[in-house]
């Protein structure tokens, strides 16, 4: 037996103003985002701004449904719009942020696995990490350089790219 650990690097910064302008600019979009959230069900609203390596800014906003598993998370709704309609335009950034009137959020939102699946198989797709925002407006965003530190074990089979 071998006993084996891994740890995260990431950055925590305790302001927006202490982030670069590209950096705070793009957690500004994330919270523009918020304004198309359909989340009538959870109260949650979830916003996140990709930006791509041609200056492009696509926007994702959870949208839910009654049927709760036919809803979509903002990151997914950003990414497949994103391999939709730019496939061939990298990603370098994505910023998060979330906003409820049920309670007070006292550090950013995380994204949930599946997300997190996903943002990882689209830097593989890329072959390119891509920096990671997370904001609690208002207050702290943690930063990484691409998703591996929040998935380490994520799904995945090259015999399945064919």
């Amino acid at each position: 037996m071998v006993k084996k650990e891994i740890s995260i690097a990431f950055e925590d910064f305790g302001s927006l103003e202490e982030l670069n302008s590209s950096d705070q600019e793009l957690c500004k979009e994330a919270v523009k985002a918020l304004a198309n959230s359909h989340s009538p069900y959870s109260n949650f609203k979830v916003g996140a701004a990709v930006r791509l390596a041609s200056g492009k800014i696509v926007y994702g906003s959870n949208q839910e449904n009654v049927a709760y598993p036919s809803g979509l998370c903002a990151e997914r709704v950003a990414l497949f719009a994103i391999g939709a309609n730019y496939p061939d335009d990298q990603i370098v950034s994505i910023a998060i942020t979330a906003q409820t009137n049920e309670f007070e959020l006292l550090k950013p939102t995380t994204p949930c696995g599946s997300c997190l699946q996903v943002m990882a198989e689209y830097e593989m797709k890329q072959e390119h990490h891509f920096e990671v925002l997370l904001y609690c407006i208002d207050g702290a965003i943690w930063k990484t350089k691409g998703v591996s530190s929040f998935l380490p074990f994520m799904f995945f089979e090259e015999r399945l790219r064919g």
